[in-house]
């Protein structure tokens, strides 16, 4: 069952929304002082994933590197096995037919051999550009993490200093709504929702909207003076108190 609102007057209701205004403000403070590194904290966990896919993405490709320059110097070996052979039985020829046949296979795998050699060469240099690559992205990795671990230390020695005051701030900040009427306190988180500085309850300052200083009319003036209703600014539509309405 719902709690019922205590029955007090208009002036009563709008001091106690000044007085929500004033604490909710008091909270504002404390979360915007933490609510920065929060955000600070994920965008260096998205950056830390995302250098780490791309290290994980580079290592593979370093292994693909390294599995063809495998296959390259096992393709040297098997042709040079190859050559040896037939340069041994260049020596045993019997007709120029074989001796051509064996000369052909002969450059064939020499060459073979040099175009090995010669992406060999392409692949070794892809393995050290790679791997200076990698080693930038790991340093790039400790550097964010270190920062993260401070970062996330911080937050943490902020949320236990101002965490108790919060929380008595909080409990005010229920006490105060329960004299406000449901209606009334639905546009109050309404306006606080909608404008940058939070405040939906502001004083007369000057003849002036304290929220958007446009000028406010003598008669409407005096009628937030009597705290006989709730008014609202024509131009923004915060809530208007008297100044001195917690005197």
């Amino acid at each position: 069952m719902a709690k019922e609102k205590v029955t007090v007057s208009v002036e009563d209701r709008l001091r106690a929304l000044h007085q929500l205004q004033i604490i909710d403000s008091q909270v504002d403070k404390i979360r915007i002082v933490r609510g920065e590194l929060p955000v600070e904290i994920e965008d260096l966990e998205d950056l830390i994933v995302g250098l780490k896919t791309r290290l994980e993405k580079l290592t593979n490709e370093l292994d693909e590197v390294n599995t063809g320059l495998s296959a390259k110097q096992n393709s040297i070996l098997d042709a040079a096995e190859l050559v040896k052979k037939y340069e041994k039985q260049l020596k045993n020829i019997k007709n120029n037919r074989e001796f051509s046949s064996l000369t052909k296979e002969l450059e064939y795998k020499t060459l073979e051999i040099q175009l090995n050699e010669k992406q060999m060469a392409e692949l070794n240099a892809k393995t050290l550009h790679k791997d200076e690559v990698i080693n930038e992205v790991k340093v790039q990795v400790a550097d964010k993490e270190e920062e993260l671990a401070v970062k996330n230390k911080e937050l943490a020695a902020i949320i236990k200093e101002t965490e108790k005051e919060e929380k008595v701030l909080l409990k005010k900040s229920e006490k105060a709504q329960e004299v406000i009427e449901e209606r009334i306190l639905k546009s109050y988180t309404r306006i606080r929702s909608k404008v940058v500085n939070g405040l939906a309850v502001v004083s007369v300052d000057r003849n002036a909207c304290g929220g958007c200083f446009n000028q406010i009319p003598p008669q409407r003036q005096l009628d937030i003076q009597m705290h006989k209703k709730v008014i609202v600014c024509e131009h923004c539509g915060r809530i208007l108190v008297d100044s001195n309405i917690l005197e």
